[in-house]
């Protein structure tokens, strides 16, 4: 189990950006896929980005694909999103997420497949 914490959200205009990043503690970073997902009030909680153990591999949803950049950083035991070009349409509680895995390259994307997540940051773009 490890114990995530996120920070970098914010109030930003439309067009603008915002980095987000999650720092990872209790266990290296490395093992595991991490990911951001994002909730809007009303909605489901749905996936953003994720990214392998190795950091070969990344998914991205096609609502911010172009737009976000997930990375890591084992080292530092640290996973960052960039947001660029933010749309009033990305306002939501942004959480960090991380999913114990033997593969290196192995990808998640569904929520359910996450075990351990940060307690959130909020994201809100105004038009």
């Amino acid at each position: 189990q490890v114990q995530l914490v996120e920070s970098g959200g914010g109030l930003v205009q439309a067009g603008g950006s915002l980095r987000l990043s999650c720092v990872v503690s209790g266990r290296t970073s490395s093992g595991y896929v991490m990911g951001w997902f994002r909730q809007a009030p009303g909605k489901e909680r749905e996936s953003v980005a994720t990214i392998s153990w190795s950091g070969a591999n990344t998914y991205y949803a096609d609502s911010v694909k172009g737009r976000f950049t997930i990375s890591r950083d084992n080292a530092k035991s640290t996973v960052a999103l960039q947001m660029n070009s933010l749309k009033p349409e990305d306002t939501a509680a942004y959480y960090c997420a991380a999913r114990f895995s033997f593969n290196s390259g192995s990808i998640s994307y569904n929520p359910s497949d996450f075990g351990s997540w940060g307690q959130g940051t909020q994201v809100t773009v105004s038009s």
